[in-house]
């Protein structure tokens, strides 16, 4: 399957690991081309953020297992794109 698209519901702790990390190890994922990291909530000890990945044939395993190692929540898939291209 070529997973070209998918937005996750995640939680991370408020300082660690920063955004800017998260965002780092996410990219180092194959097959990921672009990251982009939103703040949807915050609280005294968490941040909720809307990840969205994309790329060509991403390594779903892989990329859940980094965020996860990252210490952070995957609460929900909210979107999957697959195929030749990605739906508009």
């Amino acid at each position: 399957m070529n997973l070209r698209r998918i937005l996750l519901d995640v939680d991370k702790g408020l300082n660690r690991p920063t955004l800017t990390e998260l965002a780092g190890s996410i990219e180092e994922v194959p097959g990921v081309e672009a990251v982009k990291i939103t703040v949807t909530e915050m609280d005294m000890e968490t941040m909720g953020t809307s990840i969205i990945v994309e790329g060509t044939n991403i390594n779903y395993n892989q990329l859940i297992k980094t965020i996860e190692e990252m210490g952070c929540a995957i609460h929900s898939i909210d979107e999957v794109a697959t195929g030749r291209h990605i739906i508009k």
